[in-house]
């Protein structure tokens, strides 16, 4: 079923400064042919467009990210924040006045916006973009009404692909959490949601997103350890597990409910080592709200419920088959 997102007259909130959304990231992987035939299984919309992969999502403009080959092991190129127009000067005037370092534009962007140094050693791009980021939750599909003596659900044979609707988040490795926090804040004007220590981190847009379009986990190195995908019920939830077992990606983690963001998951993961995550009603923050960050304790941060974790879950692989 599908759902429009609302949208407020006016998502911009004019007392801040800070970016809007995550409006896009760059990585590499050794083989694009297995990567689209991996995001083709998982519901993504891909695209070649000369040299590089473009994943999109059904009924949706945005391009959210892109992949192009190298060899070794995956690895990610560069992150690009989206802003309003009237953001970007006061942005770039808080860059400089940091003294965040610049960088130059990334081999695989362009030059537009500005360029600066994440201090784990990765460009950030910031640019003047539409905002990707829902400025409201989506409204919940409601389930037509079913008829005496007919079963809710559908025949396996009639089940239906799931299509996530839009990237949701990403969530990053960081050698130092803290540090990432700081940039993070004080560089783009993203808020700490919540947080466990720093083991893991979330964030959010001051300008309305969901719980977080930023997660950091704590490793030796920098990384990318997930991608996100909203979908638009906890039925889609499980249907994407069975639809990747069905394609031959057995390897993941859920179905199962977080605690910080309270969304509904199931993780699977990557031919890389990485995961993309099916993810259903996730919390939101809206722009007009100061949510207050906690810090709660890793045993009861996790997941509220789901089965056991994966052993390897929070490895690294980047750095590990580097």
């Amino acid at each position: 079923m599908a759902i429009e997102f609302r949208t407020r007259k006016d998502p911009h909130r004019a007392d801040v400064h800070g970016v809007h959304s995550l409006d896009g990231f760059v990585f590499t992987v050794p083989d694009l042919d297995e990567a689209a035939r991996f995001y083709d299984a998982f519901g993504l919309e891909t695209k070649r467009v000369g040299e590089r992969l473009d994943l999109c999502t059904s009924g949706h403009p945005h391009a959210w990210g892109s992949l192009y080959a190298a060899p070794g092991p995956k690895k990610l190129q560069y992150l690009r924040f989206g802003c309003f127009p009237e953001d970007f000067d006061a942005i770039a005037a808080r860059i400089e006045r940091l003294g965040v370092a610049r960088s130059a534009p990334h081999p695989l962007g362009d030059a537009e916006g500005l360029w600066v140094q994440h201090p784990d050693g990765f460009p950030v791009q910031i640019a003047v973009a539409a905002k990707s980021t829902p400025d409201l939750p989506a409204e919940k599909p409601l389930e037509p009404p079913v008829p005496p003596g007919t079963g809710a659900s559908l025949a396996r044979s009639r089940i239906p692909k799931v299509h996530p609707r839009r990237l949701s988040h990403v969530l990053l490795f960081s050698p130092d959490v803290s540090r990432a926090i700081r940039f993070y804040e004080d560089a783009l004007g993203l808020r700490l949601t919540d947080r466990s220590a720093d083991l893991v981190v979330f964030m959010h847009g001051v300008h309305g997103s969901d719980h977080h379009l930023i997660a950091m986990a704590k490793s030796p190195g920098p990384g990318l350890h997930h991608l996100s995908w909203d979908v638009a019920s906890i039925d889609e939830v499980g249907r994407g597990m069975e639809q990747m077992f069905a394609a031959g990606y057995s390897r993941g983690w859920g179905v199962g409910r977080h605690v910080l963001g309270s969304n509904y998951f199931y993780y699977v993961r990557d031919p890389w080592g990485s995961y993309a995550e099916y993810s259903f009603d996730i919390d939101f923050v809206p722009g007009d709200f100061d949510w207050r960050a906690g810090d709660h304790p890793p045993e009861d941060s996790f997941y509220a419920w789901g089965p056991a974790v994966p052993e390897d879950f929070v490895t690294n692989f980047e750095i590990q088959n580097g």
